[in-house]
Formats: C-alpha cells, sequence, structure tokens
C-alpha cells in the first residue's frame, strides 16, 4: 500500500519493497520462532510450530532466518533505497531483540512491538521516495493502531495460553476488564488516525468516507466489551473482536486501491 500511494509510483522498487519486506517479516518471525521454541510447546496456538514440535534443529532456524534476513536487506538494497533498506533492517532486530524478549516482562510489549509491526507500508513508501515523508508516516500510524486492539482481542480469548508460558499481556496482568478498556480506547482512536492518509492528502474523499464508515463500526462492534460480561461471553466477544478486525484491515487498504484510481 505504502509503495503504491507513494508519489513517483515505479514497478521495480515496489515490486522489490514488497519481496524485501516479506523476507524481512519471514525471517523476523523465524528468529522469534527460535528464541519462544522452549514456551510455544506450552500455548495451543504455537505448539506445532516446527521448533515446537522439534521438526526443526534450532541451528538450522537460525542459519534459515539470517538467510533471510540477508536476502531480504540485499534485495531492498539493490532495488530500493538506502532508508528501505535500514527500516528492514531496524524492524527485525527491534522485533527480536526488543520485542521478544520484553513479551516475558512488561504489557508494553504489545505497543513496542506494533512499531516493527507496523513498518511495511512505511517501508514500501520509503522504497519509492527515499524518504519517510508524511504519507509514509500516516500509513504507518494507521497500521500501528490497528494491531492493538487486534492482538488485545487475542491476548483476550488466549488469556490462560499466554500465563502458562509466562508472556506478560495485558489481561495476565491486570485483568480482562481493563484489556477490554484498553481495546476500546484503541478502537475509538482508529478512527481519527485512519483519516491522517486524506489529512496529508495521500488518499482522496472517497477513502475518508469508507475509513470513517468502518472505524465507527469497528469501535461499536468493540464498545461492546465494556458491558463487564462473564467469562465466556467476554472470550466470544474477543474471539468476534478479532474476527471483526481481519475484516477491518483489508476492506480498509481496497478502499486506498479503489481511491487512488479514482485520483
Amino acid at each position: 500500500g505504502g509503495a503504491w500511494l507513494a508519489p513517483g509510483f515505479s514497478w521495480c522498487p515496489a515490486i522489490a519493497g514488497v519481496v524485501g519486506a516479506s523476507l524481512a517479516v519471514a525471517s523476523a518471525s523465524v528468529f522469534n520462532m527460535w528464541w519462544e521454541r522452549a514456551t510455544d510447546p506450552l500455548m495451543n496456538r504455537t505448539r506445532d510450530r516446527p521448533l515446537a514440535a522439534r521438526r526443526l534443529a534450532p541451528r538450522a532456524a537460525l542459519l534459515f532466518g539470517a538467510a533471510l534476513a540477508l536476502s531480504s536487506l540485499t534485495i531492498l538494497w539493490l532495488w530500493t533505497t538506502p532508508l528501505a533498506t535500514a527500516l528492514a533492517a531496524g524492524a527485525i532486530l527491534s522485533y527480536v531483540l526488543i520485542y521478544t524478549p520484553l513479551k516475558y516482562k512488561t504489557p508494553l510489549a504489545l505497543f513496542i512491538g506494533a512499531f516493527p509491526g507496523a513498518v511495511p507500508p512505511l517501508l514500501g513508501w520509503a522504497a519509492i521516495t527515499g524518504e519517510v515523508g508524511w504519507g509514509g508516516l500516516s500509513l504507518f500510524a494507521v497500521l500501528l493502531v490497528w494491531q492493538m486492539p487486534h492482538y488485545i482481542a487475542i491476548t483476550l480469548f488466549r488469556k490462560d495460553e499466554f500465563a502458562r508460558a509466562g508472556i506478560r499481556c495485558v489481561p495476565v496482568v491486570r485483568g480482562d476488564a481493563v484489556a477490554r478498556l484498553q481495546a476500546v480506547a484503541w478502537a475509538v482512536g482508529l478512527v481519527p488516525v485512519s483519516l491522517l492518509p486524506t489529512y496529508v492528502g495521500v488518499t482522496g474523499w472517497f477513502y475518508a468516507v469508507v475509513a470513517a464508515a468502518l472505524g465507527v463500526a469497528f469501535a461499536v462492534r468493540c464498545a461492546r466489551g465494556l458491558s463487564g460480561a462473564p467469562v465466556e461471553g467476554g472470550v466470544r466477544w474477543a474471539r468476534g473482536l478479532f474476527v471483526a478486525s481481519l475484516l477491518y484491515l483489508p476492506a480498509l487498504v481496497a478502499a486506498m486501491a479503489v481511491d487512488a484510481l479514482l485520483w
């Protein structure tokens, strides 16, 4: 999305940006699984990962992760810009060396981890323009804020698993009520943040209308979690919020794509 919306769009750096960003995400995921190979077997959602299930040797995983990272940075360096390469390197390092260990120490890790998680659209923008720019930052902000209710929902309906693995997420440390309140706050905040691309001139009126409608609908759906529902109802709400977040993001990106064609 970042490359498509950036001024001076060109196919070669755009494709290289997508490939490089995808390889960077894959690399960070592999390193994360290597780091958490002892705790992943304790969680239903991660126990079938290759390292957790002992289908892959830790050394082989490290080498594979390194190869993915090297491939990512090489592609970005050769066919995009130095800034895009630096963003990919920073995202990999911060996700693996900062976010991953912090998960076991503080609930703030979720917010910290959202920064590398939001890098792809910014990287795409930088791959075309060679700079960050307000347009790239607006896309970065949208993805950063979206991640918060999305992942809080996961921690709510997987709370027992996270507790068993020793991960200090909000529901485990501060309780479900606080987690629900935070999810609602982030969902409400997502409404104005999602309009930033239009404010800075990256998108037009069509995107703004769709983004506002999607944001309000998502926030209203999320606000149902403030009712203080019992445990089973709270889990159903969290799963529903998770699904809603998965529908929201591609719909928002589709609105950006259509809007770009209308301009």
